[in-house]
């Protein structure tokens, strides 16, 4: 199942494509156009961990990363996190769009893409995992369906130090189906 779900992807001049050393540069620049936003990040891809934090991504079996394109542009980042094939459950997560492109459509259609992709190869339960001060997040996979099913208490220390509250969200095949 896993070599059907880490696939390139596209939909129109949407790709998805393996993440990989290639894209280094470009994630960097796309990652430093917003360096705000990594406070609420888990792992921070802004300029003093960007190394670090891309080759931690590239390099861990649980993680299949894919760099986004909007036409010839690398645009962000999205990842399968924590497949599991036996209970058939994906996470998507670890999701960063230029602030460029955002506001634009882009998002929800980079995550229909993979949603579809998903329930396609037999997943059956797709988890995304939210900082609960990322409203912006919330909202995005709201909007997708997702149903909120609690929050996991001090889940997580991430790279600031802050002990986060995680807002566990899935959706389900039958529910996406509608």
């Amino acid at each position: 199942m896993l070599d059907r779900l880490y696939v390139e992807l596209a939909d129109g001049e949407l790709r998805l494509v393996k993440l990989a050393e290639p894209h280094r540069e470009a994630l960097r620049a796309a990652c430093a156009a917003d360096a705000d936003i990594w406070p609420i990040y888990s792992t921070s891809f802004d300029s003093g961990h960007f190394d670090a934090a891309f080759d931690a991504l590239v390099g861990h079996a649980s993680r299949m990363p894919y760099a986004i394109f909007a036409g010839d542009t690398l645009v962000g980042m999205t990842a399968w996190l924590r497949p599991d094939v036996s209970a058939q459950t994906v996470e998507i997560g670890n999701s960063y769009i230029h602030p460029a492109a955002r506001g634009t459509g882009l998002n929800g259609r980079l995550k229909t893409l993979m949603i579809d992709h998903a329930f396609a190869t037999g997943i059956r339960r797709i988890e995304f995992r939210i900082d609960e001060r990322n409203k912006r997040s919330q909202a995005a996979v709201a909007k997708l369906g997702c149903t909120k099913e609690g929050v996991l208490r001090s889940e997580r220390i991430t790279w600031t130090g802050h002990v986060r509250d995680t807002g566990l969200w899935s959706l389900l095949a039958e529910e996406w189906a509608k």
